[in-house]
């Protein structure tokens, strides 16, 4: 790796030159990101997941750029248009739109105004208007010379005016294409770039575009779900959206570059080539550019809280040893119920009558009953459609009545009805109904969040803000990338996770992910991690990977049940038998290891890195504890039925669905999410994700209905929820050092480790 590349890294890392150098390395042996976070942390100082994903981003760019350096030198010499200084240039690139600039002008073309002047032999003319060496009577004699009739309307020079004209064309082409002219140009109109959006005729009376029809902003400033609305209406047709740029300025930069000093001749002739350069060709592509890295800004920005929103949704805490009753509430026609038993599996289902218009509730109830005592139902999930809060109160009412054992919470349906139609249902449930297999995924939501999700694609969740018009691709790589993260915090129990699930673990893939379940139907459940070598084309390095990750129920192996990597197990029982005289027979976990050493010296003496050594001991006190939070089971107050029913000033209590830049999506029972602005939230809040998190219950206020438009905002009561204001990052500065092999660590080496950082 080149000197070069590493202080690049380092610059946009802030990485030192040491950890930058391990983690390269790491990622080239084919290591992933989640085992490089948890397993190699001595070697990347630390770094995080998220950190680490920048990291990976920022370093397959530089490969990227570094590749296209290659493509275009190559390119080059095969047109025999290199040259050293054009080399040095496309060496010193840092990024792809410069590099792309410095290229440009050596791309082949199609059939512009400027290559039809060159086809008809006009390139010397431009050459001479370029040098502004002669007077524009000698310029136009000149091109008198110029006139051809070749019997081909593609290469015949009318007369001296069609001459001059080609001429002019093909020095608005060189303008445009000028890599220093569009270097100062995009430094300088940057920040000063306006973008105005005009109302088409087509644009809908109270629009959701209303409030874009007559925008003007500077480009950098306008915030990127603005952005995303704006171009999506421009799809739509129903807005018009144009860059504005300052056209003196940029012809007095070109004027600058174009115009030799001192200059008195055939000015007038070049500045109309250099007008019409800028407007015709240099500004719509600067616009196209501008926009583009816009777009891609706000991509990313959409993404990011996409995938945050989805990763609050995985790690959703479950709700385990419960069997669920699912409830889908409807009018006119029936209720549905499903019966779904702890272990997610289909075991009964019935419809009842208790909403408008035939209100069957006695029936209803005796069917409810019976279901819950049939089945010990431990919790009814009441989907969150229509009539659902009619619904919640005959369910409540129900259990009052009778005394059940038993609670209810209402369950967003997002994505119920993608996954039942979907080729993966019909896998797994062949005989089901898809309204039933939508039953079981809500219940299964419930019971295993993460295992469930995986199952949805995550646009059809409505966790994110147009996600459908953000980048598909990009979308896919962040997306796979935040639900590998997820799923790689949580102990995967491998007899049971499906294979949508583990494909998700490092090191796996869709194959791999399969061929771990197909050997479990062929040969029963495994009894220990080693086992995984068995499972066909799962290979040592994708054992390395996922190992760790996957948890395995009673195993042979007691340190099967713990997160500690089957690298270490070695070196744990010698630990333990050295230091505790326990060995593997005798261990029973939890186990809680003390010893007269301090965790230096017990590092040094069995050259074992400390921070991996603090994490097998906390795993031996808590082996395989899951980062969920226990799951919170106060259900909702059946304070609305309707939108007609909400006022002013009413208290409500909800259920947080989405979270965005500025708004809290807040499920108060009505069929539309209310609306809660971060400048309603009782005090200043930075960042909504360091207060809010997907599925959070709020106490919220009435503040503003839209009878129009069926739209509720909502207001933040101070007392009702704490709002921690984030601390200030402190940045970790760490030492440099020379990584060593473990087995030469000397004891100056390991002295570091004692070393405090604030």
């Amino acid at each position: 790796m080149i000197a070069s590349l590493i202080d690049i890294l380092k610059q946009k890392t802030q990485l030192t030159t040491t950890a930058i150098t391990n983690i390269v390395q790491l990622i080239e042996e084919g290591n992933t990101i989640p085992f490089i976070a948890r397993y190699r942390k001595e070697m990347t100082w630390w770094a995080s997941d998220s950190e680490l994903r920048e990291f990976e981003e920022v370093y397959l760019y530089q490969q990227k750029l570094a590749k296209r350096k290659e493509e275009i030198l190559k390119l080059l010499e095969e047109k025999e248009v290199s040259t050293t200084e054009l080399v040095a240039a496309i060496h010193k690139a840092t990024t792809l739109s410069e590099l792309e600039d410095i290229y440009r002008p050596f791309k082949d073309k199609k059939n512009t105004r400027a290559t039809k002047a060159i086809a008809r032999w006009l390139q010397p003319l431009a050459d001479i208007l370029l040098t502004c060496d002669i007077s524009t009577q000698e310029f136009n004699t000149l091109a008198e010379t110029f006139i051809k009739d070749t019997w081909d309307e593609k290469t015949s020079v009318a007369s001296c005016e069609d001459a001059i004209d080609g001429a002019k064309d093909i020095v608005a082409e060189i303008v445009a294409e000028d890599p220093k002219l569009r270097a100062i140009l995009k430094d300088d109109q940057s920040t000063t770039l306006r973008l105005q959006t005009k109302a088409r005729k087509h644009l809908e009376e109270h629009s959701v575009y209303d409030i874009y029809k007559a925008y003007d902003k500077t480009l950098d400033t306008i915030p990127s779900y603005a952005y995303l609305a704006i171009s999506r209406a421009e799809k739509e047709k129903q807005l018009r959206a144009k860059c504005i740029f300052n056209e003196a300025r940029s012809l007095s930069q070109a004027k600058t570059i174009f115009i030799p000093q001192p200059a008195t001749n055939l000015q007038e002739i070049l500045v109309e080539a250099l007008e019409d350069g800028i407007h015709r060709l240099l500004h719509p592509s600067l616009e196209r550019e501008f926009r583009s890295q816009k777009k891609e800004q706000a991509d990313r920005e959409a993404i990011d809280v996409f995938g945050k929103n989805v990763q609050e949704l995985l790690l959703w805490s479950p709700v385990m040893w419960k069997n669920i009753l699912w409830f889908d509430p409807a009018f006119r026609t029936w209720c549905k119920l499903a019966v779904i038993d702890m272990q997610g599996s289909y075991l009964d289902s019935s419809v009842i009558y208790p909403t408008a218009p035939l209100n069957k509730v006695e029936e209803a109830e005796k069917i409810l009953c019976w279901l819950i005592n049939t089945y010990d139902i431990g919790l009814i999930c009441i989907w969150n459609g229509t009539a659902s809060r009619e619904s919640e109160q005959f369910v409540a009412t129900c259990i009052k009545k009778h005394g059940l054992d038993t609670k209810y919470i209402i369950v967003s349906e997002a994505g119920a009805s993608v996954y039942s139609a979907s080729v993966l249902a019909n896998e797994e449930y062949p005989d089901l109904d898809v309204t039933i297999r939508g039953a079981i995924n809500i219940a299964q939501r419930v019971q295993d969040p993460l295992a469930t999700y995986v199952k949805i694609d995550p646009k059809s969740l409505w966790v994110g803000q147009y996600q459908h018009d953000v980048d598909q691709k990009l979308l896919k790589e962040q997306l796979e990338k935040k639900i590998e993260d997820t799923v790689n915090k949580v102990w995967i129990h491998i007899n049971t996770a499906s294979w949508t699930l583990l494909q998700h673990i490092a090191g796996l893939t869709n194959t791999t992910a399969k061929n771990i379940v197909a050997w479990k139907w062929e040969n029963g459940s495994f009894t220990s991690r080693s086992q995984i070598k068995k499972v066909k084309w799962l290979g040592p390095k994708a054992f390395e990977q996922c190992a760790w990750f996957l948890r395995v129920e009673n195993p042979k192996e007691p340190l099967d049940t713990t997160w500690i990597h089957p690298e270490s197990y070695s070196i744990t029982y010698t630990i333990l038998e050295k230091e505790t005289e326990i060995s593997k027979k005798q261990l029973s976990l939890p186990y809680i290891f003390t010893s007269s050493k301090s965790i230096s010296e017990l590092a040094s003496t069995y050259d074992i890195w400390e921070e991996t050594l603090e994490d097998i001991i906390a795993e031996l006190a808590n082996p395989g504890l899951d980062p969920r939070t226990a799951f919170d089971e106060s259900g909702y107050k059946s304070d609305v039925l309707q939108f007609e029913d909400v006022e002013i000033g009413m208290q409500l209590h909800g259920v947080v669905r989405n979270i965005v830049d500025f708004w809290v999506f807040v499920d108060i029972g009505l069929k539309n999410d209310a609306l809660l602005h971060k400048s309603q939230c009782g005090k200043r809040v930075e960042h909504l994700f360091d207060v809010f998190s997907i599925g959070q219950q709020l106490d919220v206020y009435v503040d503003t209905i839209d009878t129009q438009r069926k739209r509720i905002w909502l207001r933040l009561s101070a007392s009702k929820i704490s709002l921690p204001t984030p601390p200030s990052p402190k940045k970790r500065i760490l030492p440099q050092r020379k990584v060593t092999p473990k087995t030469q660590a000397s004891s100056e080496y390991r002295m570091w480790w004692n070393i405090s950082f604030s």
